[in-house]
């Protein structure tokens, strides 16, 4: 996929809570609530320890991102987006960077990320397929 319709990307930088859906070594199904960024044309989640999540990554990288657009009063249904997509992992220094980048979007300008600094992991995720209600489906998606 090239790139993301900018109505999605004005949505992620909304900072909307993203729920991450990743399978299990049984095939059940293990879903975790994560905050999102950019990083250019790919959407970006930190971590600072290798819970279940990444483990499943590890072993199946398709994944699916789905989250919602801020309510609007009186509407049926709210906008909303499912991104189907490969998750790659990072171990990286610049896990901690990115969480408190984020931290300044979801929290406060003023907060820090209330971890210690050191490694931890980036999930990028490449986006095979956009779906759900908004601007940002194609009449054929």
């Amino acid at each position: 996929m090239n790139g993301l319709p900018q109505e999605l990307r004005d949505l992620i930088e909304s900072a909307p809570l993203a729920h991450l859906s990743t399978s299990n070594a049984d095939g059940s199904p293990q879903v975790s609530v994560i905050w999102i960024g950019l990083d250019g044309d790919h959407i970006v989640s930190g971590h600072m320890r290798r819970h279940v999540k990444l483990r499943n990554i590890d072993r199946d990288p398709r994944v699916v991102l789905s989250f919602t657009a801020p309510r609007t009063p009186d509407v049926l249904l709210n906008e909303y987006a499912v991104l189907r997509a490969h998750a790659t992992i990072e171990e990286t220094d610049g896990a901690w960077d990115l969480l408190n980048r984020l931290t300044k979007v979801y929290m406060s300008p003023d907060d820090e990320f209330p971890a210690p600094k050191g490694p931890g992991y980036v999930i990028r995720y490449r986006i095979e397929r956009i779906g759900g209600v908004g601007p940002w489906v194609t009449k054929s998606g």
